[in-house]
């Protein structure tokens, strides 16, 4: 079956936050983060016919840089069904329609199903960090 994906709308901004705070427990968001974050990136939410199984954050290119970030969450119990790679190459064509020149990701260090995917994907690792105050780890990848 075909992902439905749709735009995450104030209606459905808890959804999107649900399945981030499930997946990145270390960065929790409120429905209100979802609601700011809206105004500066596309944020979808993909169907497995009425069942919710994922998540994603597509930051388009600046005019300044070409650089399309993709970030796509996908249930623990949704995985290793195709899901995520579809939704990826959804996503990934939406960024090459806003004319990126290069794509990265940010993976949580510790989401070693995420850095495995993106791998898989040709993702390589440029960068990890620790943000001020917190103590989780994060990985900057771009598509090789």
């Amino acid at each position: 079956m075909e992902l439905s994906i749709v735009p995450v709308t104030e209606a459905t901004a808890g959804l999107w936050a649900e399945v981030h705070n499930r997946i990145i427990p270390a960065d929790p968001l409120s429905e209100a983060d979802v609601v700011e974050r809206m105004g500066r990136n596309e944020l979808t939410l993909a169907y497995d016919g009425d069942v919710l199984v994922g998540n994603a954050t597509l930051r388009p290119p600046s005019d300044e840089e070409r650089i399309a970030t993709v970030i796509v969450r996908v249930l623990p119990e949704h995985r290793g069904k195709g899901h995520g790679t579809e939704y990826y190459d959804r996503v990934l064509t939406r960024a090459a329609e806003l004319d990126a020149e290069r794509i990265e990701t940010v993976v949580l260090a510790a989401n070693a199903d995420g850095l495995r995917f993106a791998e898989n994907l040709g993702f390589e690792e440029h960068d990890r960090y620790v943000l001020d105050g917190d103590t989780a780890e994060w990985v900057d990848l771009h598509l090789a």
